[in-house]
């Protein structure tokens, strides 16, 4: 199979995504055109000037643009295209279930309430459904750069809401903000019936792993390529399927690796490990979920084998009804 020929495959697969962040879809059209109807002063002021924003050096350089991009959403309309347009992508790459995860704390640190920003997410979702039968589960993440407390209160403030979302995360600037500094809120919400999830092993060492599987109990390690440095590590991810959402252009731009050839993807696949394709932040790092699967047939010496293996994994690893897997795995097939 050329490569074309795998792409053109993918392409018709159906697909799901795990780890994506709904304000990381912000496309530099949309925030400028948000920035002139609110009169938010941006430093950027062509898209030009936008688009050389983007070459980050550092996780913390893209969170400094990420935070002032999400500045432009300020009402319910707004969470509403927001969401919209990503769904719409969604129907467009045939990806047929995604579990997105949104930050309340970017919107409520400066006074925009959870009604705002929850009602018009779900409105999109709920017309997405009705339109083509897109299925969506929310993820609510905690912002780790600022304080346990802080999250509690985040926890509380969504009551009203927590039938809308699936489970909690943690995102956010990895160095210093090691998992165990939100191991109360977590527990709080596996009391409520939260599943949890959470960014580990990006920047953070294979330590920070650990932490979120043993003081989290997370279901999911968001990233977690930074698992190949400890071999027991390893061996417990083999043994426990526990998935690993991998987001491969996000992992370039952020200089996580130097280029897509040296990405571990395939090696951690062909070692057993439950490993998925996501697009973490597809604006701010150059493609959508097909586009980090391109990135992989182009750079990497990759089968079509390793891509079906890949897209069952997204399925597997999901948090869709056993029934509803078997549904999907079985069209796959």
């Amino acid at each position: 199979m050329t490569k074309l020929q795998m792409m053109q495959w993918l392409d018709c697969q159906p697909k799901v995504e795990l780890h994506l962040h709904i304000e990381g879809t912000l496309e530099p059209e949309f925030m400028m055109s948000l920035a002139k109807k609110h009169q938010v002063n941006l430093p950027c002021t062509t898209m030009q000037e936008v688009k050389e924003a983007y070459n980050f050096n550092n996780l913390q350089s893209f969170l400094d643009l990420y935070y002032l991009g999400a500045s432009v959403l300020r009402d319910e309309e707004d969470f509403y295209q927001l969401m919209w347009r990503y769904l719409l992508k969604c129907k467009e790459q045939n990806i047929v279930h995604c579990e997105l995860m949104f930050d309340p704390q970017t919107h409520t640190e400066r006074g925009v309430e959870f009604a705002v920003f929850m009602t018009g997410f779900k409105r999109a979702i709920a017309q997405a459904k009705k339109e083509w039968g897109q299925s969506c589960y929310l993820i609510m993440s905690f912002l780790r750069h600022l304080s346990e407390d802080s999250a509690i209160q985040t926890l509380q403030q969504a009551q009203p809401f927590y039938d809308d979302f699936i489970a909690v995360g943690l995102d956010s600037g990895e160095l210093g903000n090691p998992p165990e500094k939100f191991q109360r809120v977590f527990q709080q919400a596996k009391e409520l019936g939260f599943k949890r999830v959470a960014h580990a092993g990006e920047e953070g060492p294979p330590e920070y792993i650990w932490s979120a599987i043993k003081t989290l109990d997370v279901a999911r390690v968001d990233h977690g390529v930074r698992s190949i440095e400890d071999e027991k590590l390893i061996d417990f991810l083999i043994e426990s399927q526990l998935p690993l959402t991998v987001c491969p252009l996000s992992n370039i731009k952020l200089k996580v690796f130097s280029d897509m050839q040296q990405h571990n993807i395939l090696q951690l696949l062909e070692r057993g490990l439950l490993v998925t394709v996501n697009a973490d932040d597809p604006s701010y790092f150059g493609g959508y979920l097909n586009e980090n699967f391109y990135s992989l047939i182009d750079s990497l010496s990759i089968q079509q084998t390793h891509l079906r293996q890949l897209v069952r994994n997204g399925f597997i690893a999901s948090f869709l009804p056993q029934e509803i897997k078997e549904y999907w795995l079985r069209q796959l097939d």
